[in-house]
């Protein structure tokens, strides 16, 4: 595996967290959509982001790791930033998909980039509802590699479903 992570210190507790650069890269944002999109044999998903300058680059791979996942052609709706009300509205809006929100805490040069997960229901993934299956397929160098381009699902900006009436 190409610039490895401690899987056990980044993807636990209900999150995948990690200090940039030392902890987490922006390809483990592309790792953990592809592996999600697996585990939950998902075709869409709505995907947040806090706006802060570090998570835009690990939002645009969380985003292309879910539309490149084996065969899913997930259709991935991304709603730029976005809190976590906004991002649990949209999902159910599209019909109840999963979603993801990611974010950046602390603004020196060792910020901590956070991305939750959250199932169909809205309710935050956990070990036993994904995380140990993501965690296992990283580790284990299986994170489903990219496909060509009629398989591959597409992203759609969706910042229109960010208002809640």
């Amino acid at each position: 595996m190409l610039n490895p992570i401690d899987t056990d210190t980044v993807i636990c507790d209900g999150r995948v967290a990690g200090v940039f650069p030392d902890e987490i890269h922006e390809g483990v944002a592309w790792w953990i959509a592809a592996c999600f999109v697996v585990v939950s044999q998902t075709r869409q998903m709505a995907v947040a982001q806090d706006g802060h300058p570090t998570t835009t680059e690990f939002h645009r791979q969380f985003c292309h790791g879910a539309i490149n996942a084996r065969h899913f052609g997930c259709q991935v709706f991304s709603l730029g930033a976005a809190d976590e009300t906004q991002l649990l509205h949209a999902m159910k809006t599209l019909g109840r998909v999963p979603g993801a929100r990611l974010s950046t805490t602390g603004d020196g040069e060792r910020p901590t980039v956070t991305i939750r997960l959250y199932d169909a229901a809205g309710r935050p993934v956990t070990e036993d509802t994904g995380l140990a299956g993501l965690r296992e397929m990283i580790a284990s160098d299986q994170v489903p590699i990219p496909v060509n381009d009629q398989a591959k699902g597409s992203i759609t900006e969706r910042r229109d479903l960010v208002e809640i009436p």
